[in-house]
């Protein structure tokens, strides 16, 4: 099984299902988004989408329609087809811990989604994860993803590992590849055996050979997908393997076991 690990909702759906189509792709992971980039026609729309990613990534909270109508797509998506979208749901980061963990409860678990994310804490606030972990780990095995370019500093990313060694039973995926910091990203994953990194926007081929490399059972193949795109991705992951077992894992493997369809 093919499995993009890390993508967000398109408009149109259908035209994300033709991308996964073109790259051989069977499923992806899925997550809400409230900017659409793929919208865009010329430069100035393009910097009004980017202005909602901007501000999201830097932990500005958007508005309540905002994320109501970005739960609603979501919801859209999966029901339409269920069958090539796996739903991860973020959750709030500026609740009180135990709020957050009802809602892990009740829109999570409760939902049937198969994981948490992409969280976005604000630079230099990674710690603010740490209550979603709890809640995960009150779930088993429920994945958490973490946003891991920037504004992620590297210190965002030493926090996370050693928030994941608290909840060691919690899979803790940091998303693509850790960005401009990828080599401390493989270095603590590597040291954190419930730490995931997924591959997707990677810019320089060799980061994704020497990741796969030094983590083969624990990376994973993702787009980024409106930002990246299938094909290129999985192309790149391709390039820098050889057919066989890691290849397999990379591709799908691994993100299958982590969501319970391995």
């Amino acid at each position: 099984m093919i499995i993009d690990a890390h993508s967000h909702v398109h408009d149109s759906v259908e035209a994300h299902v033709r991308l996964l189509d073109e790259a051989g792709a069977d499923r992806a992971v899925l997550f809400a988004t409230r900017p659409h980039p793929e919208r865009a026609d010329d430069l100035a729309e393009l910097r009004r989408e980017m202005a909602v990613l901007n501000e999201a990534l830097a932990g500005g909270a958007g508005t309540a329609e905002g994320h109501r109508r970005a739960w609603r797509e979501l919801d859209d998506a999966l029901a339409a087809h269920p069958e090539r979208f796996i739903g991860f749901l973020s959750v709030p980061l500026d609740e009180e811990p135990e709020e957050i963990a009802a809602i892990v409860e009740r829109e999570v678990v409760g939902r049937g989604f198969h994981g948490i994310g992409e969280l976005t804490p604000p630079p230099g606030r990674a710690a603010l994860v740490e209550p979603v972990l709890r809640a995960a780990a009150d779930h088993g095995r429920l994945p958490v993803v973490v946003h891991g370019s920037a504004p992620t500093t590297a210190d965002d990313l030493t926090t996370l590992s050693t928030l994941a060694r608290r909840y060691p039973r919690v899979p803790l995926v940091v998303s693509q590849l850790g960005g401009a910091h990828w080599m401390q990203a493989v270095d603590l994953v590597r040291d954190t055996p419930n730490m995931y990194l997924e591959l997707s926007t990677a810019g320089i081929v060799f980061a994704v050979r020497l990741a796969i490399k030094e983590l083969p059972d624990r990376t994973l193949f993702g787009s980024d997908a409106p930002y990246g795109d299938p094909v290129l991705a999985r192309a790149m992951v391709e390039r820098v393997t050889a057919p066989g077992g890691v290849r397999e894992a990379v591709l799908g493997g691994t993100m299958a076991a982590l969501v319970g369809l391995g």
